[in-house]
């Protein structure tokens, strides 16, 4: 089975996670500069890791709508799936890079030194968060016995 991107965007920084061959966990991949580059080492990305597909974190509003942010991001998703070689997908990720720096200050990490990690952090948990629906979904789906 080929892996699934995560991508967590924000305005100076793309955090990047993949998932394992079996698509049960996500782990952070790499930190890219949100510039004029962005999109090419992307399509890098997912041409080297052999991608099936990438999952977008939108951050919509707490009250669900999609403010200025989301609609930058929405934006960028329009960008990717014009020029990669597979489906682009979004997946709701209100408060993930509020949880990626929690984690990391739990883990005795400085804000400081964390701050290119916590966008792969953040990644990881939407694309986690991804991974875990689908599973559910996957068993939701079969039929009992």
């Amino acid at each position: 089975m080929n892996r699934i991107l995560g991508l967590d965007l924000g305005r100076v920084r793309i955090g990047a996670a993949l998932s394992d061959e079996l698509r049960l966990l996500a782990h952070p991949l790499e930190t890219v500069p949100a510039d004029a580059q962005a999109t090419a080492r992307l399509t890098e990305i997912v041409r080297e890791k052999k991608v099936d597909h990438v999952v977008v974190g939108i951050p919509r509003q707490m009250n669900g709508r999609i403010g200025a942010a989301a609609t930058e991001a929405m934006q960028f998703v329009e960008k990717l799936r014009a020029i990669l070689p597979c489906p682009v997908v979004t997946w709701d990720e209100r408060l993930t890079t509020v949880a990626a720096h929690r984690a990391l200050g739990e883990a005795g990490k400085k804000t400081r030194a964390t701050r290119g990690f916590v966008d792969q952090v953040a990644a990881q948990m939407i694309l986690q968060g991804y991974l875990d629906w689908r599973q559910h979904a996957a068993h939701a789906a079969e039929p009992s016995q």
